[in-house]
């Protein structure tokens, strides 16, 4: 009998929600994963420059998922980006699988920290982008943030330093489904404007105002894009 090899095939943004749902088990965080959804389509499919084939080129732009305690999209995000086997998704968070509930830079193509405990991707940013900038390379540093997290005290002295140094080479994109405890008077595009950040607010869900936003002039200062999305309650269909 002749046995004949499967491969799923996979072309873009419509197929996400299939990948999703093959990882299974975390489903108290499903809301979590899929309200970075549409940003994460954006930055890998219109912003950034990173390349599955060369995934540490020193010039490569880096993404960090400091919400990470909740990658399911992250990682379907990567395997249509050519990152990761889709069929490897079926494996996560076996015991062998090196796709955990939190990413791990050690073990997955293309992830850039471990992430999941909040607060810190952040702060790593800031320090990355100096970095780059002291090498003189072109790259540029997103950074994904939940707004809950945003109350860590970590990511307060992250965005003083990064808006006095004028790390213009250095976005955040904060995932805003109205989880603070506390919030922010003004709006938590507000936040960062008061530390010198270039900041806007833009439907978390909307392709092309993500994309205008993201890729908006801001010199001489970093950028904070707010994606702002349905409650944590509320299940994207």
């Amino acid at each position: 009998m002749q046995v004949v090899a499967v491969t799923t095939v996979i072309s873009g943004y419509a197929d996400l929600p299939e990948l999703i749902g093959r990882m299974t088990g975390d489903e108290k965080h499903a809301a979590v994963a899929t309200s970075t959804l549409d940003v994460l389509w954006v930055l890998y499919d219109r912003v950034l420059r990173v390349d599955p084939d060369r995934p540490d080129d020193p010039d490569r732009d880096r993404f960090l998922l400091s919400k990470g305690h909740a990658p399911m999209a992250y990682y379907a995000v990567l395997a249509v980006k050519g990152f990761l086997r889709p069929d490897e998704l079926d494996t996560w968070a076996t015991f062998d699988s090196r796709l955990g509930h939190h990413p791990d830079r050690a073990l997955v193509p293309g992830v850039e920290i471990g992430s999941g405990s909040l607060g810190h991707g952040l702060p790593i940013g800031v320090g990355l982008a100096l970095g780059l900038r002291a090498q003189g390379r072109p790259c540029r540093v997103v950074v994904l943030v939940g707004d809950a997290e945003l109350e860590e005290g970590s990511n307060h002295e992250a965005i003083q330093v990064a808006g006095r140094l004028g790390l213009d080479r250095l976005t955040v994109v904060v995932v805003d489904n109205a989880s603070a405890s506390l919030g922010w008077p003004g709006g938590v595009a507000d936040r960062f404007a008061r530390e010198g950040w270039a900041g806007t607010t833009v439907n978390g869900r909307d392709h092309d105002a993500l994309y205008t936003a993201f890729t908006r002039d801001h010199p001489g200062h970093p950028l904070a894009v707010v994606a702002a999305v349905e409650p944590k309650e509320y299940r994207h269909p």
